[in-house]
């Protein structure tokens, strides 16, 4: 009977040894009933593995940078690798299933040095690290927990179930912003039309007939006028104060003040905040779920957050936690947390299943945005669509007065 020579994850860390097998297929389900994660399995004394191999890693160091992903790539190559270890498949035959893939995309790439990494003995958590910054240190250590617990599959279908919510809810917020600002837009340009090109148009006409201009159109065609002369020093100086904007965004120091402000903007302030505590609680009954300690889960979202501000204010929550204060009222001594997130936490805590009482909050809340950005969008649109309304009116007078104004002066 054939021997082969493998090396993989056990609970104690990275082990090698032997087997005897019939073929390949055999030795990797011995090693599995084992509950032993192999990265590199070959036949004693064969060489073409070690061909392939170092054919593996020659492709891998073709590959320079990291590879980075859209936030759909990583959904879609967590759920493709969480349905192959699922299915019992062992994770280096899996990433070469996804390294065989027809489409030609960043997945595929990454498959397939994440492949040569994990031949070579790396941790599969080292080497997502060491390749792609797109799945973030969240991931990278959920995998990590996932490789010493021997649980890589569960991690890996609530890592994808996540992700998809995560997704679902930039598109929400996203979608509530597109439409409003294609509104501000359309009703900046129309304005623009009237002021630079059909207005003067009409005046040149009133002119002619020696006509005088109504008080309102003559403003308007004094701006015109200078918005003609001057249009160029318009635009350089749209372009400096973008880039000193952008300039002080940069510094650390405003990146506090301006979250803040952000999370103040009437109507969209709301949402921001709304948007925090769904992320918040799916996050931590995702850490919490997968048997982290809550210290180390608060640690892991508290990278997670994406507003300096509120990041600033949850350290003061980890402190609490951190000596020994539950985390409902750590939560409502920060006071950045609505009254009924930290009731729903307390519930968790009395009853023991916090990851449940989390998941149940998300969940509420997630309907809660769902509201918010449905009402954002009802009070925005007919509000934009008022004022272009307003504005088009108010050009279409001065143009119909214009227009009555000339044919006045032709009649004497």
């Amino acid at each position: 009977m054939p021997t082969f020579v493998y090396s993989a994850h056990g609970p104690s860390g990275l082990i090698t040894g032997e087997l005897a097998a019939s073929d390949r297929s055999e030795a990797f389900a011995l090693l599995g009933k084992k509950k032993i994660q192999p990265i590199k399995l070959e036949a004693a004394g064969e060489t073409k593995s070690a061909a392939k191999t170092k054919q593996a890693a020659s492709t891998t160091e073709t590959i320079t940078g990291p590879i980075k992903l859209k936030l759909q790539q990583v959904v879609l190559f967590i759920e493709e690798l969480a349905d192959l270890v699922g299915a019992g498949i062992q994770l280096e035959p899996a990433l070469a299933t996804m390294e065989r893939r027809r489409e030609l995309s960043g997945i595929k790439t990454l498959a397939t040095v994440l492949r040569g990494k994990v031949r070579d003995g790396m941790a599969f958590s080292k080497a997502v690290a060491a390749t792609s910054p797109s799945f973030g240190k969240l991931f990278c250590a959920l995998v990590s927990a996932g490789e010493a617990s021997g649980s890589l599959s569960t991690i890996l279908k609530r890592q994808a179930q996540y992700m998809r919510s995560l997704q679902a809810l930039k598109s929400k917020v996203l979608s509530a912003l597109l439409y409003p600002a294609f509104l501000v837009v359309a009703a900046v340009s129309v304005t623009l039309l009237f002021v630079v090109y059909l207005i003067p148009k009409l005046t040149e006409m009133l002119d002619s007939t020696g006509g005088s201009l109504p008080l309102t159109a003559q403003i308007i065609l004094k701006i015109s006028d200078t918005f003609k002369a001057t249009w160029w020093m318009v635009i350089l100086g749209g372009i400096v104060a973008f880039i000193l904007g952008k300039a002080w965004l940069a510094r650390p120091e405003s990146a506090i003040p301006w979250a803040r402000f952000k999370l103040r903007i009437p109507l969209f302030g709301g949402i921001f905040r709304a948007r925090f505590y769904v992320q918040f609680l799916e996050t931590m009954a995702n850490l919490l779920g997968n048997g982290l300690t809550m210290v180390h889960a608060m640690q892991l979202t508290h990278q997670a957050i994406d507003n300096p501000y509120l990041r600033l204010e949850f350290e003061g929550v980890m402190r609490n936690v951190g000596e020994g204060v539950a985390l409902s009222r750590a939560l409502d001594r920060c006071a950045q947390f609505p009254p009924l997130l930290i009731d729903m936490v307390n519930i968790g805590e009395q009853t023991g299943d916090m990851s449940a009482a989390l998941t149940r909050a998300a969940e509420r809340f997630d309907r809660e945005l769902s509201k918010k950005i449905d009402t954002l969008a009802a009070l925005i649109q007919p509000l934009i669509v008022c004022l272009m309304a307003g504005m088009v009116g108010i050009m279409a007078y001065l143009m119909m007065t214009t227009i009555f104004q000339t044919i006045s002066s032709m009649n004497k």
